[in-house]
């Protein structure tokens, strides 16, 4: 055993950064809702970007950990334990064999990202990401399941962009104890470039292909008006409650491709979000294309609360997008420098 689970949680899945060049056979891409803070929670521990982590939605597991091994917590700002001690969150901690880990309420946001050095998991069509609606990949955690810790042996084979080893790992249990929590970095990252779990801050959004088809109303009330993020929402889609949308004129539509964050409207008038586990096609006319830079501030969003619509045009939505990855990478690099000094 290497780590137990003694609660799952409301939600806790394994994600990577999801499946790919699938979506022509209908498989979805599932993966990580907030993209950024499980990267930066592996640089944390010293993982390869992909490897995968635990999301937690609103109410976190409760883990035993068998060996000693070093975790973050990013994302969400969640309530933790550690034993007798508070966990901090985005900082690398070190754990000893037998420490529980109890990861309660999120205080704000909606989801946090744990990263476990070395964690593995077995990978279906590239991917270790559980996909809940398609029933692909690893299953939600429940009580009583065991995930794997190991070292990735020289002989290991890349797969999907992660280390993924032909055959079960050796764990090695002989490592000396330590403290039961003791902090692997005296230094923490700052959460607010990376976590912005303030609802009043617009959702930036491009034109879809079908937005000049919306009537006059519809089109001023999606950039000016509050919707909410309605109580069936899930990883497939954010269902948004708020002023009822309408076409000018009925359109005949064929289903096309669609990607994480296209705002589809179906008849009823209210427009979903996709997510991370959106289907590959539709057929509902597509009025817009969340920012890729702004989609983690999304994922953040719990139901019920608040979400406006601000304009953005294609290129200054790539530019951002680029930008904010080549800072990220800078980042993460650092990371790891400082972890080696």
């Amino acid at each position: 055993m290497s780590v137990r689970v003694l609660k799952p949680g409301l939600l806790t899945t394994l994600q990577d950064r999801g499946r790919h060049g699938h979506a022509a056979f209908g498989v979805g891409h599932a993966g990580a809702m907030d993209d950024v803070a499980p990267r930066l929670a592996n640089a944390l521990v010293g993982n390869p970007p992909n490897v995968p982590v635990l999301e937690i939605t609103i109410l976190g597991p409760r883990l035993e950990f068998g060996r000693a091994t070093t975790i973050a917590l990013a994302g969400a700002e969640m309530s933790a334990r550690a034993g007798a001690s508070d966990f901090p969150m985005w900082q690398a901690i070190d754990v000893e064999p037998g420490t529980v880990l109890d990861v309660g309420n999120a205080r704000r946001g909606a989801r946090a990202y744990l990263a476990i050095g070395h964690l593995i998991a077995e990978a279906v069509l590239g991917s270790a990401s559980a996909d809940v609606n398609a029933r692909l990949g690893p299953a939600l955690l429940r009580e009583g399941d065991e995930l794997r810790i190991g070292e990735i042996p020289s002989g290991a084979v890349a797969l999907g962009g992660l280390e993924w080893m032909r055959k079960k790992p050796a764990v090695d249990d002989a490592r000396p104890p330590i403290q039961a929590i003791s902090h692997s970095t005296h230094w923490s990252l700052d959460p607010r470039p990376w976590f912005d779990p303030d609802t009043s801050h617009p959702i930036r959004l491009i034109e879809g292909a079908h937005f000049e088809a919306l009537d006059e109303n519809s089109r001023t009330a999606l950039f000016n008006d509050e919707f909410r993020i309605a109580a069936d929402s899930n990883r497939v889609g954010f269902r948004l409650e708020g002023p009822r949308l309408a076409l000018a004129a009925p359109l005949e539509l064929v289903s096309e491709p669609v990607a994480f964050g296209t705002l589809q409207l179906p008849p009823g008038g209210q427009p979903v979000a996709l997510m991370a586990e959106h289907p590959t096609i539709g057929g509902y006319p597509r009025i817009g294309q969340i920012a890729a830079i702004d989609l983690p501030r999304l994922a953040q969003r719990r139901p019920g609360d608040a979400v406006r619509f601000a304009p953005i045009d294609l290129a200054d939505a790539q530019t951002r997008y680029l930008e904010r990855e080549r800072e990220l990478e800078c980042l993460i690099e650092a990371i790891g420098e400082r972890r080696r000094r």
